[in-house]
Parts: structure tokens; sequence; C-alpha cells
């Protein structure tokens, strides 16, 4: 079965980068809702171990608007290669899943995309 739900993860550099992408994502109805924390990432990048802090933002949205979803974090992301990664919703409330379709659907799919924030 195929879901029509999905939870897409990403980390910013810092807290401003993830609210500004949150505000963006949230007034573009990208999404329905997104949560982030702090958190301490270890990772290989061009060869070399790096340990850096980050925000990780748990974007909750809809199969029709995930292409665009990613799209708007690979366009106003500040790293050369942003971590997108999409996860099935298999179940959920259905009335948690009803305000995500409400929330991400109708009038607002196939406008126009802006960021109100700077790159």
């Amino acid at each position: 079965m195929k879901s029509l739900y999905c939870m897409v993860i990403t980390t910013a550099p810092d807290r401003q980068e993830a609210e500004n992408l949150a505000e963006g994502i949230l007034n573009n109805r990208l999404a329905a809702c997104i949560q982030m924390t702090d958190i301490r990432s270890f990772f290989l990048w061009e060869g070399a171990l790096q340990k850096d802090d980050e925000v990780v933002l748990c974007i909750k949205t809809t199969e029709a608007r995930y292409r665009d979803l990613e799209a708007y974090i690979a366009e106003y992301h500040s790293y050369d290669v942003p971590e997108i990664i999409k996860l099935p919703v298999t179940g959920g409330l259905p009335g948690y899943l009803s305000w995500l379709d409400s929330t991400t659907g109708g009038d607002w799919e196939g406008k126009k995309i802006t960021n109100p924030k700077n790159k």
C-alpha cells in the first residue's frame, strides 16, 4: 500500500537557519508541522571526520507536497548537499492525517513558492 503521507528529515547549521526554513516551508504550505531540536552530528565529509552542532527538523507533510518541499529545501538551504530524507508514514490518527491534507492541500498546491527571508 502506497503511503499518502511522509515525514522529511533535514538538518540546519544553526537555529536561525532552521527557523527561517521552517517559516518558509509553513508559509508556502509545504508541510503542516515542523519540530526541531538541537543535535550533535558526526559525519564524513570530503574524506574527513566532522563534528558539528546542528538543528534537526522533522517535517510532516503529504506525498503530494514532497517534491515542492524537497526543491524548497535544496534552494534555500546553506549546505552544498543538504540532508533530505523522506520516511513514509504508514499509519496515524485519522484526524491528524486529515489535518495534514487540509493544511497542505487545496488552493496551495501549484502556487509559486516564495521565501520571505534572504538565502
